[in-house]
């Protein structure tokens, strides 16, 4: 009698580094509605709804501007304080999105888990995905005072390598899923580090050149200035106002990138490594 042959198997033993894209792929309308799931709940029972996306980076840049530019008196050169400002929030809120997205994957999604299999990868990949349609409007935002400025007559325009937005973009994501997926398996031990994320995610912003351009720390904190310098998303905060303004304190450079870029997949494999090594035991620590 011949054997059966089964569909799927699946097994506790997985490779170090696991991500089966063509499974991935084979669930494709459950992360399809993951990712609807998402967009569509964030903001349905709330007053404002989806306007969220527009007043949070709004507001808060009128505040950089007010406390940084006004009373600081921190200069941004050619590019007007406000769109300085707001270029920086519009990168930022991305990556922390899918930082904080991703980083409470097993806690959030343990009824589900414990109940039927599907690759769990998908769920922090759902995250970014979603995040993108968020970042999509505030870079209309952006891209909307960017050409009210350049109309009023400033002296701004964007480089010859606006074409790697895209890059930049992938860096945000790759960056922010892979420290969330390693904060995600410690989170499922230890819950009050999910209180410590937004204490280190707001503090991470400052230390990576958001709020004021990096010729401003060179200037005033001199001894601290490689703290920020050598952050890699502070690289990736600078190189995304340069290909948008064609000017920046660090002037663009390939191997730059490509570091930076290196960086971040090496901390992506290690959130795998760690997130498919806690997927075999988190449900009984959750």
């Amino acid at each position: 009698m011949e054997e059966d042959k089964w569909l799927y198997e699946i097994s506790s033993k997985k490779k170090l580094i696991d991500l089966n894209f063509k499974e991935i792929w084979r669930y494709r309308d459950l992360l399809f509605l993951f990712v609807k799931r998402d967009i569509v709940t964030v903001y349905k029972q709330t007053v404002l709804g989806p306007l969220w996306f527009f007043i949070q980076p709004l507001f808060t840049s009128v505040v950089f501007t007010l406390v940084f530019n006004n009373i600081a008196n921190i200069d941004t050169g050619l590019v007007p304080a406000f769109l300085f400002n707001l270029s920086g929030i519009t990168a930022w809120n991305y990556f922390k999105v899918c930082l904080t997205g991703t980083s409470n994957t097993f806690r959030s999604n343990a009824g589900i888990f414990g109940k039927v299999y599907f690759p769990r990868f998908i769920v922090p990949l759902s995250k970014v995905i979603s995040n993108l349609f968020k970042f999509g409007i505030q870079l209309l935002i952006l891209t909307g005072f960017y050409c009210y400025y350049v109309y009023l007559g400033h002296d701004i325009t964007p480089s010859v390598l606006i074409l790697l937005i895209p890059v930049y973009i992938f860096l945000l994501a790759i960056y922010g899923l892979g420290f969330g997926m390693v904060i995600s398996t410690f989170t499922t031990k230890y819950r009050d580090l999910s209180i410590l994320l937004g204490f280190a995610t707001q503090l991470l912003m400052y230390l990576s050149a958001v709020p004021y351009p990096l010729s401003a720390i060179k200037e005033k904190q001199p001894e601290y200035s490689w703290i920020v310098e050598y952050n890699p998303l502070t690289q990736i905060i600078e190189g995304f106002r340069y290909i948008l303004f064609g000017v920046s304190d660090t002037p663009f450079n390939w191997s730059t990138l490509g570091i930076t870029a290196a960086i971040g997949i090496g901390i992506f494999f290690i959130g795998l490594i760690l997130f498919n090594r806690t997927e075999k035991t988190f449900i009984d620590t959750v």
